[in-house]
């Protein structure tokens, strides 16, 4: 069985507290079409260079019915900054356009498969997954970006069309997970093509 969840998968539920004070499964989105589910954090350099475009993603794909859902499952004992406390503290500097999430526990993350981050998987109205992978092709550096492949998948979605490209290779840290060293990987964690 592959680490990371495949196409055509139904979203695994959970229940997971928020910067916002509550606590969010996956039925408090169902007023969703669409729904992306991302993983990122609070650190990495890619998550850092890249929020910005996932803001403008998130924006702009609002009015058609795609909302957006951060997850951090990053052990703070790796890195500090990766902690709840710090993440009420980015929501409330940034103010991004998503709820964000805590998976202490990192059962949300094995579940999922998520490898890096960012890591995003969009799932339909059914919440069945039609695409997982990057959200760009230089999420560290946004200047150099050339190929937006979350919006493109999100473009085809809302508009009634199948995703092109449902797979692509997320870019990115990988998950740092607890116990570990920070760059070990679970050991069936691989390239998704």
């Amino acid at each position: 069985m592959a680490f990371t969840l495949k196409t055509g998968s139904t979203a695994p539920d959970f229940y997971l507290p928020a910067t916002d004070g509550r606590h969010y499964g996956l039925s408090d989105f169902s007023e969703a079409d669409f729904l992306v589910i991302f993983f990122t954090c609070n650190h990495c350099p890619y998550v850092l260079g890249s929020d910005e475009v996932t803001r403008a993603s998130a924006l702009r794909f609002a009015d058609r019915g795609v909302r957006f859902v951060g997850i951090n499952s990053n052990s703070e004992h790796t890195y500090e900054i990766d902690g709840f406390d710090y993440m009420v503290k980015r929501m409330e500097e940034h103010r991004f356009p998503w709820v964000y999430l805590r998976d202490e526990s990192q059962e949300v993350a094995l579940a999922y498969g998520a490898l890096r981050t960012p890591h995003f998987y969009v799932f339909d109205k059914d919440r069945k997954l039609v695409y997982t992978g990057r959200g760009v092709d230089n999420p560290r550096d946004a200047s150099k970006i050339t190929v937006n492949d979350l919006d493109r998948a999100l473009e085809e979605l809302t508009s009634g069309q199948p995703v092109s490209v449902p797979v692509t290779n997320p870019i990115g840290c990988n998950v740092k997970w607890e116990g570990k060293d920070k760059h070990w990987m679970p050991a069936d964690a691989c390239d998704l093509v």
